[in-house]
């Protein structure tokens, strides 16, 4: 179970996450100690941030070696908002690109696109990569931004 701290309770935690459709930032650690960072669609469900991407990804790899993540969503445009924290990933098979289709809709609003079809090709395995969050850290700038807008 996660740890939640910042201005926000768990409940206003998940409100945010469920009406901001911007990309997660997921930082790995390379076999070779490196860090890595993706932007990954993501969607929250149930505590844990799941998102999707090709079983060949060079993320998968890596977090098929350390399955340890920090993560962060927040806001492009002022006053700025988000939550970062970190957490441990699991790898799954996404069985029949529900993952990735929810993803779709959620961004694009539908399956209707080339991109769409695209991701959704056959001859594409996705995985989905769901995120259980240790620590959740949440921060809200609006008041000190205020004329800044």
């Amino acid at each position: 179970m996660a740890t939640f701290t910042g201005v926000w309770s768990a409940e206003e935690v998940e409100a945010f996450l469920e009406r901001t459709t911007v990309p997660l930032r997921l930082a790995c650690t390379t076999p070779s100690g490196r860090l890595w960072m993706v932007s990954l669609w993501f969607r929250y469900r149930d505590g844990d941030l799941l998102c999707a991407t090709s079983k060949r990804a060079e993320v998968v790899r890596y977090l098929d070696d350390d399955p340890h993540v920090a993560f962060e969503v927040s806001t492009n445009d002022p006053p700025y908002s988000g939550v970062r924290g970190n957490g441990t990933v699991t790898i799954e098979p996404d069985a029949g690109e529900e993952t990735l289709r929810a993803l779709l809709e959620r961004y694009l609003g539908g399956t209707d696109s080339d991109l769409a079809r695209r991701l959704l090709s056959s001859d594409r395995e996705e995985v989905r990569l769901r995120i259980e969050p240790d620590r959740v850290y949440s921060w809200d700038f609006a008041d000190r931004m205020r004329d800044a807008t």
